[in-house]
């Protein structure tokens, strides 16, 4: 009896130990990885949105300068989103904000948004969206220049009209057969510089964000 108390008692132990190195094992090999895949997202949403302002325009960290923004119309947003602004020697010269087209043909098109101190686009970028490929998947940098028709742009050039596309009377270009998804996206820029101008104090704040 007590040979088999001893032998139950040495196999709980043995298993007690496995756990506890395994366990261990997991947790250290989690927090390698972890902050790895962190460091990774960090630098992908960093490029990204610096994709969307001119270069060398900003020398401030842009993910330490992050704004979060309240659900607004204007943004195409139902959620607080996110917006980031990029500073030249502490000075605010530019911001990136999160806006969503919300009638693409297929859905929702998902898109970051820069927009300089006087008003200007500096970039737009599709994030994501489901729009049918061959035909609404133009609005992608990587498969079309179609989106650089934004850079430059303002609420005042082109003026109230021109925000649309050639077929009703604006002066954006559009691939035939598919209107819907530029008629969103345009219409959604258009509305995200309605909100910068309707927000300027705020998004350029010599503080906001936190990190000068």
């Amino acid at each position: 009896m007590k040979t088999l108390a001893r032998t139950a008692a040495k196999a709980a132990g043995i298993l007690l130990a496995f756990t506890i190195v395994f366990t261990g094992i997991l947790a250290y090999t989690y927090d390698i990885t972890h902050q790895a895949i962190q460091h990774n997202e960090d630098d992908a949403r960093r490029k990204l949105v610096a994709d969307t302002l001119p270069l060398h325009s900003f020398n401030n960290d842009l993910l330490g300068n992050q704004i979060t923004l309240p659900a607004d119309p204007l943004l195409g947003t139902e959620s607080p989103g996110l917006a980031w602004q990029a500073r030249q020697n502490g000075q605010p010269v530019a911001v990136v904000l999160e806006a969503t087209a919300p009638d693409g043909y297929s859905g929702k098109i998902n898109m970051l948004i820069g927009v300089t101190a006087d008003g200007t686009l500096s970039g737009v970028r599709v994030v994501s969206h489901k729009e049918t490929p061959g035909l609404g998947d133009y609005i992608e940098l990587a498969k079309s220049e179609w989106i650089h028709l934004f850079d430059g742009k303002s609420l005042t050039q082109p003026d109230e009209t021109g925000w649309k596309v050639k077929k009703d009377g604006g002066q954006f270009d559009y691939m035939a057969g598919a209107t819907i998804t530029p008629r969103a996206v345009i219409k959604a820029v258009h509305h995200a510089l309605k909100y910068v101008d309707l927000h300027r104090n705020e998004l350029f704040a010599a503080h906001a964000g936190g990190k000068p």
